[in-house]
């Protein structure tokens, strides 16, 4: 629950927490009449690659032992919604492994907690044999057809660059796939959805970074940035881009969500949306309450209300009035709306798991089957369903690695300092 949230709204949390194109291959006779076990049965063969799982910031925040690799055991129950069982039961083929660090805290020196949690990521996947650290599309599928986990980090934020090109190759090199050019807080070269616009959408030097990564075969992820930050990527990107980690604004109006301006700009870009299940951006009802909290907090604290008294007052609203619920409709209708406006090709899972409270209805990393099952029962046939779990973001990862060996050909790494700009 710490990401992903208005601010009024992330203090209320915090505060309580010190106390398309249809395609016509038939569905499979296997397993008829069994939606779940059909499910299964696709996500064998086309196992998940799930954009965002927050794991390595849940081992760092561990209350028993932060920051301890071993201490949090994947092969044991755990607190969060992440071990080994759990994946293996929800078909779970390839993962991003979020590598996030907070935008807000600029003195705490965002290159050694970027590096610090880089290390609690490649300590994690190293410690255990069915998980297996992967550098291109080729890997992922070697490591798929050997029954592991391909493993690749994402960067959640730009701000861990510190305007600094040479950094950002250093985290390629150390295992960074895609770079989600900001998190909540707008930057000196690029805005955020949920904070106040500087730029326009990406500045000079901004435009940049999003050509550097081109170069190297880093995605340009759009979960988090503005409207005008997406239109601007995609004005400059010669590769798909992806948003590891969003849904439909037309269905949940918050600015998390993607436009369907943006969505109608994906086949010509061959980006993928990864349709996230966080509960306030797939359910309107939830994002309602969520400004209800946040509007309450904030009116509590311009009269000078104690934080333990604002504590208590959201704790007593919470139990009475919980937050409604995501349901696998809900989710479904983002998917969806995705796949008609984008088309087929361009839609993707970004759950968001570990940084997030899940949907009842999807409670940890076994759950995909579960709505695998749900879109069964809405039509949606074997190939859709295969590209829906994998096929489309290795396409576009794929695309975006044949890119950069054109241009690495054409160019050197960029020298450019944001200086060098307006």
């Amino acid at each position: 629950m710490r990401r992903g949230w208005w601010p009024g709204l992330a203090v209320a949390i915090g505060l309580l927490a010190c106390g398309g194109e249809q395609v016509d291959t038939p569905v499979s006779s296997e397993s008829a009449g069994d939606p779940l076990a059909q499910a299964r049965a696709i996500l064998a063969r086309t196992p998940v690659f799930d954009g965002h799982n927050d794991l390595p910031w849940e081992i760092r925040a561990s209350e028993d032992a932060p920051m301890d690799v071993a201490a949090y055991d994947l092969n044991a129950p755990v607190s969060g919604h992440t071990n080994l069982e759990r994946l293996r039961a929800g078909g779970v083929g390839a993962q991003f492994w979020s590598v996030y660090i907070p935008g807000e805290y600029a003195d705490s020196g965002f290159a050694r907690l970027q590096l610090e949690q880089i290390d609690i990521a490649r300590r994690m996947i190293d410690r255990y044999p069915e998980l297996v650290l992967v550098g291109t599309a080729d890997e992922v599928e070697a490591a798929m057809s050997e029954g592991r986990i391909a493993s690749m980090l994402g960067v959640e934020g730009g701000h861990a660059i510190e305007n600094s090109l040479g950094a950002l190759r250093v985290y390629y090199d150390l295992g960074a796939r895609y770079m989600t050019l900001t998190h909540n807080v707008t930057l000196d070269w690029v805005d955020a959805a949920q904070d106040t616009a500087r730029n326009g959408g990406l500045s000079g030097f901004g435009e940049e970074v999003v050509r550097e990564m081109n170069r190297l075969g880093m995605l340009v992820d759009l979960a988090h940035v503005s409207p005008a930050t997406m239109s601007d990527a995609l004005n400059v990107s010669e590769a798909p881009v992806i948003f590891s980690h969003s849904s439909a604004r037309a269905l949940t109006d918050v600015p998390r969500n993607v436009p369907d301006s943006i969505l109608a700009r994906m086949p010509a870009n061959g980006g993928v949306v990864m349709v996230t299940f966080v509960q306030p951006f797939v359910n309107q009802d939830a994002a309602d309450y969520d400004d209800r909290m946040e509007a309450l907090v904030q009116e509590m604290r311009d009269a000078g209300t104690p934080d333990d008294e604002i504590r208590a007052e959201v704790g007593r609203i919470r139990r009475e009035s919980p937050r409604p619920s995501a349901s696998l409709d809900d989710i479904a209708d983002h998917i969806e709306h995705v796949r008609d406006v984008a088309g087929i090709e361009h839609v993707g899972i970004g759950s968001d798991y570990d940084g997030m409270n899940a949907p009842p209805v999807m409670p940890d990393v076994s759950s995909y089957p579960v709505l695998f099952a749900h879109l069964i029962g809405r039509g949606w046939t074997d190939d859709e369903l295969g590209k829906l779990a994998s096929g489309n973001i290795l396409r576009a990862l794929r695309e975006a690695e044949g890119v950069a060996a054109r241009l690495q050909a054409e160019r050197p790494p960029s020298t450019a300092v944001i200086s060098d700009f307006d």
